[in-house]
């Protein structure tokens, strides 16, 4: 595993963008950083093009989307990006703006994905957890993983979590066009169909925080609508393993 990429998409993360891309760059693991910006009204990804200006002309790279359209559409057009991308990306790493993933784990994900196709920051791991979560957060979000967990029969325990990091075969298995979810399903699906390839997962114990700066995108309204696509994608079972 030689050269990696972090994805991270952002819509009004202006107050945390500047941080996360120094902190990453900080550790001098060899990582390029793409943010994929919906059109911010906010601006970031015009502060993201003062960084690329000023300091980091060959390591960060910005993609603004015309408007927002879900965390998982945003991760696509990151996907496929990198993997049309001439400096060829080895493995590609997920990861919020806002500093809830903290770069510090970034060494042992770098570290697992030469032995692994799939290491996925945990927070249902022995050592793994979250900080400064209310009741209802945490609810939706261990909730949500332990029914995905059962309906799909998968032995992921944070199938939720968003902060990961696939090797590129895995992402060139994966028809990326036949994604059906876009928002908080989108982990879960992406883990699923990478369950049914049977390529080697990893979960490692991450600390979760919760973010100071900045709101949350989670709603009750998006926890509902995901809990549906969960059901859509157990009838899709035998249509999405002959997809490879």
């Amino acid at each position: 595993m030689n050269q990696g990429i972090v994805i991270i998409p952002t819509y009004n993360e202006i107050e945390n963008i500047e941080n996360i891309i120094r902190e990453i760059f900080a550790l001098d693991l060899g990582l390029d950083i793409l943010i994929v910006d919906d059109n911010s009204p906010d601006k970031t990804h015009e502060k993201v093009r003062q960084l690329i200006d000023e300091q980091y002309t060959r390591r960060l790279h910005l993609i603004v989307r015309e408007k927002k359209e879900g965390l998982g559409r945003a991760y696509i057009a990151g996907f496929k990006w990198a993997l049309a991308h001439p400096k060829h990306y080895d493995f590609m790493i997920e990861m919020d703006a806002d500093l809830s993933h903290n770069p510090k784990y970034l060494p042992r994900f770098t570290e697992e994905i030469k032995t692994h196709d799939l290491v996925i920051g945990s927070r249902y791991v022995k050592g793994g957890g979250a900080t400064n979560w209310p009741l209802f957060r945490k609810a939706i979000s261990y909730g949500g993983s332990l029914y995905s967990r059962i309906l799909l029969g998968v032995s992921i325990k944070d199938i939720t979590g968003g902060f990961k990091c696939f090797r590129r075969e895995v992402l060139e298995a994966i028809n990326l066009d036949n994604i059906i979810t876009s928002g908080y399903a989108f982990q879960i699906e992406m883990n699923y169909k990478v369950t049914l390839k049977n390529f080697r997962i990893i979960e490692v114990p991450i600390i979760f925080e919760e973010r100071v700066h900045g709101a949350s995108k989670m709603t009750k309204k998006v926890f509902i609508e995901a809990l549906g696509k969960v059901i859509l994608l157990r009838r899709n079972k035998r249509k999405i393993l002959k997809e490879g």
